[in-house]
């Protein structure tokens, strides 16, 4: 069934722009998506086009999202479009479950069991406060135990080894990478993975066991890949490996609203995309349904001083709407102050950032 007839089908209506995304489906692809452009309908709506419209069995379908919240509402709006049956054959995971899975994979194949997944807060907080002692002779404070587990998670997913760990720097710890490094050895000596240790192990794996590799890829031919902006580097590496024999990937994200570095994001894979995948499409969601054309306006302006980022733009389909005011305030009590007088008289729904 080509599209046209297969549009005349589906209970959700499209722009252009969305169009060519849901039918972007072979190949590696691109979706740059603006705030409020309809990103999640368009993967719902391209899922539901490669099972009924291209016919391509659920189970070859992998979606991967950056949160278990984010894997079931997806999920959700599959089911209200296309049917609960349907959904329910499709996978939807975050990318920890995915490596978690490629863990069990494993266990099943090599007849071994894995390193058993540190869940319990209070033993891994246990084990830092440990360390911290032996290093400093001190005890912790609880927003410095925050920090280390900030940086060991950075140090994970940025994939740093030897001397790209002294790069890393917490205040009030004299020195993360041997911290580091005395982490890494208490959790083997006890067997155990902490939750970032699922992606490295996962990576090992399917680099040193092809057969679980191309196992995983001869189950999924089309892989789709959520907020690919707040993806880490090393979770890149496990879906371009996932997606090499296939090359079905399908990388929907927003470098522009790349929020979580310090937790190692790296959206510089959404520039190299055309580089890595030679043969890439690279497509825009540049439509704003979300905002007024003042609000829109403002922000790309703002936005296009950003000096890595793709060329896109902004558009409101809604109206100008209220205009904008700025407000001049000398320090953040005076802001506070004005934000409670505000509040005190507000008579409309109102979000302050």
């Amino acid at each position: 069934m080509d599209f046209s007839q297969w549009k005349e089908l589906c209970p959700i209506r499209l722009d252009a722009q969305q169009e060519a995304a849901v039918q972007a489906v072979d190949g590696p692809v691109l979706l740059l998506a603006v705030p409020g452009s309809g990103k999640t309908t368009v993967l719902v709506t391209r899922l539901g086009y490669l099972c009924f419209g291209r016919h391509v069995p659920p189970e070859q379908i992998l979606t991967m999202t950056y949160t278990v919240a984010a894997a079931r509402d997806m999920r959700r709006r599959f089911a209200a479009f296309f049917g609960e049956a349907e959904s329910q054959r499709l996978e939807f995971r975050p990318i920890n479950g995915v490596c978690s899975r490629i863990i069990r994979a494993y266990e099943r194949t090599m007849h071994r069991m894995a390193f058993r997944l540190l869940e319990d807060g209070s033993q891994k907080m246990a084990l830092l406060v440990e360390l911290y002692r032996r290093q400093a002779d001190d005890f912790p404070t609880e927003s410095l135990l925050k920090n280390i587990q900030t940086a060991i998670t950075y140090a994970k997913n940025q994939m740093l080894r030897g001397d790209a760990l002294s790069e890393v720097e917490v205040e009030g710890l004299p020195s993360f990478p041997a911290f580091y490094q005395a982490y890494e050895r208490a959790l083997r000596e006890r067997g155990w993975m902490d939750y970032d240790d699922q992606m490295v192990y996962a990576l090992q794996i399917l680099r040193k066991y092809p057969e679980i590799l191309r196992a995983i890829q001869r189950q999924f031919r089309y892989f789709c890949v959520d907020e690919a902006q707040d993806t880490s580097k090393i979770q890149h590496v496990i879906i371009r490996l996932l997606a090499a024999e296939s090359q079905n990937l399908f990388l929907v994200g927003d470098e522009d609203q790349s929020i979580y570095g310090f937790r190692a994001a790296y959206p510089q894979a959404l520039m190299e995309f055309d580089r890595i995948y030679p043969n890439a499409r690279v497509l825009y969601l540049e439509q704003n349904y979300r905002s007024t054309r003042t609000i829109t306006a403002a922000a790309d302006r703002f936005i296009q001083a950003n000096q890595n980022r793709r060329p896109k733009h902004m558009r409101a389909v809604q109206g100008p709407g209220p205009a904008l005011r700025a407000i001049s305030v000398y320090d953040r009590n005076e802001q506070y102050q004005y934000l409670r007088d505000l509040a005190r008289d507000c008579q409309v729904e109102t979000a302050v950032l």
